[in-house]
């Protein structure tokens, strides 16, 4: 039986507490894996051109520039490597940028390391399809965002403020009817059946922002 070769990892990011635990945890879950480091998109660039790897780590906020135009330069340059975006961010705007610069997947900082090493062996072998248990929210924040007209984000953005549809529809400037009808087409588009539902899914989604704790707003 043929012997697997060892990974060769490369983890990039600019933090060294990130960088050194993460080669601590996939050494000691897999202990023949070849790990380098990098700190900035620049010396990332110079690594990959004078070395190969199997899987890049890679953070979206480097000094020197975003991660995700390291996830891009390495995807221009191979369609055989494995590019992971590791990040304390999951907002969807993210995960799609990851997805569309042509990440083979993205996992939030948070996730045990046991799913780190599963998406790590994932993306070895299948480097073009993209892993990430978000996805299908990213995506929703997507469709979303496309079909809510601009009035209609502004009317959501309105909601949690707690004012009464007579308020609202003083602050825009329009007909409580027409503000009603306008909330009628945010409930359809964001499957909600009422205020606090289509508060809920637009926090959810990443329209938007999530309960600040030292707010009294809910």
């Amino acid at each position: 039986m043929a012997v697997e070769a060892p990974l060769r990892l490369l983890i990039v990011d600019d933090h060294a507490v990130v960088r050194e635990g993460v080669a601590r945890a996939l050494t000691a879950n897999k202990s023949d894996s070849i790990i380098a480091h990098a700190t900035t998109l620049a010396e990332a660039q110079s690594r990959l051109a004078a070395e190969s790897f199997d899987v890049a780590i890679v953070d979206i906020h480097l000094a020197d520039n975003s991660g995700l135009e390291l996830v891009l330069w390495i995807r221009e340059n191979s369609l055989t490597m494995g590019v992971i975006v590791f990040s304390m961010n999951n907002h969807p705007e993210y995960i799609l940028a990851a997805m569309d610069n042509g990440a083979s997947g993205f996992l939030d900082k948070s996730a045990p390391i046991s799913e780190l090493m599963t998406m790590i062996e994932t993306v070895a072998r299948s480097p073009l399809i993209f892993q990430c248990k978000d996805l299908q929210r990213a995506l929703a924040y997507r469709r979303s965002k496309t079909t809510l007209t601009a009035r209609e984000v502004e009317i959501l953005q309105l909601l949690p403020t707690g004012k009464t549809y007579t308020e609202l529809a003083e602050t825009l400037f329009i007909s409580e009817s027409t503000l009603k009808t306008h909330l009628q087409s945010i409930y359809r588009k964001l499957t909600a059946r009422n205020r606090l539902e289509a508060i809920n899914e637009a926090r959810q989604l990443g329209i938007l922002p999530p309960i600040d704790p030292n707010s009294t707003q809910k």
